[in-house]
């Protein structure tokens, strides 16, 4: 305890004197850890959205004006068979124009202008959760119902999930590359603002050494000293992160809410406990690359 008492206070007087340089360092890891805490919010944000849209996914087949009640309750009845779907339900043309003016006020007015109801009939079929990423299965019965009399197209949600996990997945990438920039940059300014700090205590550092202290005297100060400011930088990216999500979340809550099924999700206590400890960790590093120099 003594130790530790001593390697803090010392570490706490060293980053006063050299406040700027450490003010500089502290700066930098925010601003890593910061990006790191972003791209953690948007993963899981758009997690929450594939994951929504993956649930809502429908497969519609769109009927041609001329179909016969035989080719509709053959239709019925392929989908039936296939044993895909959780739920199917039949829309009119009628009813696809009053959905059309009820989702689009401000377009009703010129599809009520035209001739005839452009709007086709169609089968919407809603599929079981189990079966949603079995492709094959989905693709064959697209293609089957395809080739059916009656039917004029076969649309599936599916293509957009794909392009959305491909978004996703490209954001990880992304931001993992930023990150790993951004730690190796606060790592590298941490370690310049201790080493200047341990040329400001050369004379210091030598009489300890003379009269015989232990090297973790010697060294300790200059790992915590690095701990200190990754754990402050941590603290202070958290807490820009804090505000930023609550400025999001109020400015855009009726644009994001429909689309999330609701509020936007901030971090976890524990990935804000690990963003922390990341911190700590980089100052940790630029703290020991220095302390394990000095002789």
């Amino acid at each position: 305890m003594h130790a530790l008492r001593y390697f803090f206070t010392t570490a706490a007087a060293s980053l006063w004197r050299g406040r700027r340089g450490a003010a500089l360092a502290i700066l930098t890891i925010a601003a890593g850890l910061f990006v790191l805490g972003f791209f953690l919010v948007l993963n899981v944000n758009l997690q929450r959205l594939v994951s929504r849209w993956g649930e809502s996914a429908e497969m519609s087949v769109y009927l041609t004006d001329a179909a016969t009640p035989a080719e509709l309750k053959d239709i019925d009845d392929m989908v039936a068979a296939s044993g895909l779907a959780a739920e199917r339900r039949y829309t009119s043309k009628q009813q696809a124009s009053d959905r059309f003016r009820a989702d689009f006020p401000d377009l009703a007015g010129a599809a009520a202008g035209l001739d005839s109801n452009p709007f086709p009939a169609s089968f919407e079929i809603r599929l079981k959760p189990e079966v949603r990423e079995v492709t094959g299965a989905v693709d064959g019965l697209a293609a089957a119902l395809r080739a059916m009399s009656g039917a004029a197209d076969v649309r599936y949600d599916r293509e957009w999930l794909v392009r959305l996990n491909a978004v996703v997945r490209g954001v990880r990438i992304a931001g993992g590359v930023i990150v790993s920039l951004l730690a190796i940059a606060a790592a590298m300014t941490v370690a310049n603002v201790v080493r200047l700090a341990a040329t400001s205590r050369r004379a210091e550092i030598e009489i300890m050494q003379l009269v015989g202290a232990p090297f973790i005297y010697v060294r300790g100060p200059f790992v915590v000293e690095g701990i200190l400011q990754g754990g402050i930088g941590a603290v202070v990216a958290l807490a820009a992160l804090g505000l930023a999500h609550s400025f999001v979340r109020m400015r855009f809550a009726n644009e994001i809410s429909p689309a999330l099924g609701g509020a936007l999700t901030f971090l976890s206590p524990p990935s804000a406990a690990l963003l922390i400890a990341g911190g700590m960790f980089l100052g940790c590093v630029g703290g020991y690359a220095v302390a394990r120099r000095v002789r």
